[in-house]
């Protein structure tokens, strides 16, 4: 029996049992912040066991997809190592809110096991709590269960879901696999063993576990069952381990030419089987990658997938491949991993491209360091190195470590973590090759990235047609060159710094700061006394705009990786600004962003923001830079040696900058944006606000809300219900409206009537309307032709002001063979700029020439005099 029968088998056996098919929820919790995933079948209802979210229906069953790879229900490190924990599973279950309990519960299991399954009686063992003696005697007594298969126990027949919630006493069916597989029953000195496998869980669900571990009775006892789909199709395939269902064999097969190793009972191909699973559904429920919370956790396993696959000899990205296998195992069942597969398979190479970067050297590196190994643990000083230096992940160094039975020095790596952070960035200037301006000879030293405030020596003077100067007196204006500066120099959309230049006496403003040919040019004015050439000077920058800036600045870098990673890898920098006020992003994108990619994006970058993690900053060659990875627009000119930015948590961010920036990311204190347009074919410009300038947004946000609420007499949390029935009144108001119009066009009609003539012996009412809209034409139309009995109707409304014409034409089904409708209404259509069609009965039409109606309108006489004769 094939995994998806067993599926479709529980699913309509308890449907006809009066339950209700529920579908999969997400693997994301949306109602239990405290599980980071869907990880039982029960997850969805427990609001439902605790009578917070009542449902149209008593009874319901599911094959909910689970999720065991983080938090407390942990099965990673298992996985591929023994022959039934997985990150993934579907758990079968039924459940009672409060309708039928135990007695039915029980029956239901038994009769689909041993009748709709055809499992042997007799290779079944059950389990109950030891406190449940009206359980027993159900099995006993109602059912038949020999004594001598049954075990009475006690933490491992008590069920719940976390610390607190939903809980109860269970009872655990077993398939013995046979005297031939080593292991005991349920409670024995040997119950570890595998002869016996637990299939199935019976949760009495009867108590709900406050904070305090107090059990407090349900409202109403209730039922929860979970049955492992890959166990069930183990037993009724008649193997052992659950990679050798049909499910997992495909899979493997899969994985097995994606990676080119041909045994698929290699554990490293149990793994990436496994792992395509888990990974591919959080993808379909909208977790990304990322360095937090649910995003690292998945991470962490597609990584852990790459690196099995490059333990297997896999050097070209292999694990995406897997997604159409999957999506033929699985899509039938659920739609959404179809309808996403391709997101899937883009997020997945996307990881694996960026993960490729760092594996081959760290896993050379990591080799070498176990081969020279002098004892059994890892010095955390090494571990930190390949985590730093080389971006090996710590979680993979713990993983390969676990398989060749070293210890890891976690306190040490730390240590070695916390003496980082306390390290100060040392940088150098970031070189380009700038076109010269300004025939000047050396360069100006920056020393802004350490500085605000520094000394200096005038270097030269230059007034505002470049003209070299000995000195700037008061209200002058000019540029001030120095031997060196804290100021930043326009470049790499940073705008210049701003702020003041101090002499004995004088004060020289700076108004911006430019790059020519290494040097800065300090633009400004004189606001008092006289600075000199040769002169010294002390140099302050204004401390808040460059706060301000360098907030929007390390913004741009989360933004420009968060952009890639929803929208894919063919995002590229096409052009930024960056100032104190915002920051402007252009990048290349064939489409205008969702709303929903927009959020995501956002998401992203503040979740990064809240990480606080160090920022590092590097100097090394350019080729060094493009090995680690770093981001650059590479047509541009650097030089030899550039400086390289990394951002973010777990690296998030790394790109060549030569600008300021936040020492960690949560300097930035928040991201919010603001606009995303189209520039150009195939760019789009995102605009996006930090730090104090977000806030002010959001405060004014709360403001206009709180005015709004005002005018509305409402609280801000009433305004959008407020609005909501406002906007719902005006259409009443209008459809009121509507009416009333239509009810004096009516009464119009009649009154036109009297203007009908006979032409050949048909009656003809061709007239203009005034006060009646385009879209009321219709219903004036059908009550003239019904008053008329027989005849031709045609009418027309003129909107001067928008300048356009409505006619319609109608012809009594009598006349219909002499007079097409359609034929009509073009004839007046073409003498007011327009055409139309429609049926013989009935025809519309518009036009551009208001002015020509009450002319065109009048010819339809002469027009319909000639069609009868």
């Amino acid at each position: 029996m094939k995994s998806a029968d067993i599926r479709q088998a529980f699913l309509s056996f308890f449907e006809q049992q009066g339950h209700t098919i529920v579908p999969s929820s997400s693997l994301v919790p949306g109602n239990d912040p405290t599980l980071l995933f869907t990880n039982a079948g029960m997850v969805p209802f427990k609001d439902v066991f605790l009578g917070r979210d009542p449902r149209p229906y008593v009874r319901a069953t599911s094959a909910q997809r689970c999720v065991r790879a983080g938090g407390k229900h942990n099965d990673l490190d298992n996985v591929g190592y023994t022959a039934r924990h997985h990150t993934f599973f579907e758990m079968l279950g039924n459940f009672s809110f409060g309708d039928y309990f135990k007695r039915d519960a029980i029956e239901f299991a038994w009769t689909f096991l041993t009748q709709t399954l055809g499992l042997p009686k007799e290779k079944l063992w059950v389990t109950v709590h030891v406190s449940d003696d009206e359980a027993e005697r159900i099995w006993k007594d109602e059912i038949g269960i020999d004594p001598e298969r049954f075990s009475k126990l006690d933490e491992d027949n008590f069920w719940q879901m976390g610390d607190t919630g939903p809980c109860g006493p269970s009872s655990e069916i077993f398939f013995d696999h046979g005297p031939e597989v080593w292991g005991g029953p349920p409670g024995s000195a040997d119950e570890d063993g595998d002869r016996y496998i637990e299939i199935w869980n019976l949760v009495f669900m009867q108590f709900d576990r406050d904070a305090q571990g107090t059990l407090n009775p349900l409202p109403k006892p209730s039922i929860d069952t979970g049955m492992g789909l890959e166990r069930v199709a183990a037993v009724m395939q008649g193997v052992h381990s659950n990679y050798e269902i049909d499910l997992f064999q495909n899979l493997l097969q899969a994985a097995a030419q994606a990676t080119g190793h041909a045994d698929t009972a290699t554990p490293s191909l149990r793994v990436i089987a496994d792992h395509i699973r888990s990974c591919a559904f959080l993808i379909a429920d909208g977790v990304l990658p990322s360095n937090e919370g649910r995003g690292y956790v998945l991470r962490r396993i597609i990584r852990r997938a790459i690196r099995h696959g490059h333990k297997l000899g896999a050097t070209d990205p292999f694990f995406h491949k897997l997604v159409d296998a999957l999506d033929a195992e699985m899509g039938d069942a659920y739609p959404e991993l179809r309808e996403t597969r391709e997101q899937i398979a883009r997020v997945l190479l996307k990881e694996e491209e960026q993960f490729a970067r760092t594996l081959d050297h760290g896993m050379t590196l990591l080799e070498a360091v176990l081969a020279e190994l002098g004892s059994d643990v890892l010095p955390g000083e090494t571990v930190f190195k390949l985590y730093d230096t080389y971006g090996f992940p710590f979680d993979l160094t713990a993983d390969v470590c676990r398989e060749r039975g070293v210890t890891l020095d976690e306190a040490g790596f730390q240590r070695e973590l916390e003496a980082q952070r306390e390290r100060a960035r040392a940088a150098s200037q970031f070189g380009a090759d700038y076109s010269a301006a300004l025939e000047l000879e050396g360069e100006t030293h920056f020393s802004g990235y350490e500085l605000l405030e520094d000394d200096a020596t005038v270097a030269a003077l230059v007034d505002s047609e470049g003209n070299a100067l000995a000195s700037l007196k008061s209200g002058d204006k000019g540029v001030v060159v120095l031997d060196r500066t804290p100021f930043y120099g326009e470049s790499g959309g940073q705008v210049g710094d701003t702020g003041y230049l101090h002499a004995w006496g004088g004060r020289f403003q700076v108004t911006d700061t430019q790059k020519q040919n290494g040097h800065h040019l300090h633009h400004g004015v004189m606001v008092e006394g006289e600075l000199t050439v040769g002169g010294p000077v002390r140099t302050e920058v204004d401390a808040g705009l460059r706060a301000a800036t360098i907030r929007n600045h390390s913004a741009t870098h989360l933004l420009h990786k968060a952009l890639r990673m929803v929208l894919g890898d063919h995002v590229q920098q096409k052009g930024s600004l960056v100032t104190a006020e915002r920051l402007r992003f252009d990048f290349s994108h064939f489409e205008p962003m969702t709303a929903e990619q927009l959020d995501e994006v956002e998401r992203i970058v503040n979740q990064q923001i809240l990480a606080n993690a160090a920022t590092k900053i590097e100097q090394m060659s350019l080729d060094q830079a493009k090995e680690k990875g770093a981001a650059a627009l590479f047509e541009a000119k650097y030089a030899e040696n550039v400086r390289v930015l990394t951002i973010g948590a777990d690296d998030f961010s790394i790109e060549l900058c030569g600008g300021t920036h936040v020492a960690r990311s949560g300097d930035i204190g928040c991201c919010h944006i603001v606009a995303e347009v189209g520039i150009a074919s195939g760019v789009r410009r995102i605009e996006a606000i930090t730090g104090e300038n977000a806030l002010a947004y959001f405060r004014e946000q709360e403001a206009r809300v709180s005015r709004i609420g005002e005018r509305l007499k409402a609280k801000p949390e009433q305004v959008e219900t407020r609005v909501e029935a406002l906007v719902e009144r005006n259409r009443g108001l209008e459809k009121e409206l509507e009416q009333l119009k239509a009810k004096l066009a009516s009464a119009a009609g009649s009154d036109m009537l009297d203007q009908a003539r006979e032409i050949n012996g048909v009656k003809l009412l061709a007239t203009q309307l005034e006060g009646v809209s385009g879209k009321e034409l219709r219903g004036v139309l059908d009550q003239l032709k019904n008053k008329l009995g027989s005849g031709v109707v045609v009418l027309g409304v003129a909107d001067q002001a928008a300048g356009k014409v409505s006619l319609i034409a109608g012809v009594t089904q009598d006349l219909t063979e002499r007079v097409k409708a359609g034929e009509l209404v073009n004839h007046v259509a073409s003498q007011v700029g327009g055409k139309g069609g429609g049926r013989a009965d009935m025809a519309q039409a518009g036009g551009s020439q208001p002015e020509a109606l009450p002319g065109a309108l009048s010819s339809v006489a002469n027009w319909l005099e000639a069609k009868l004769n």
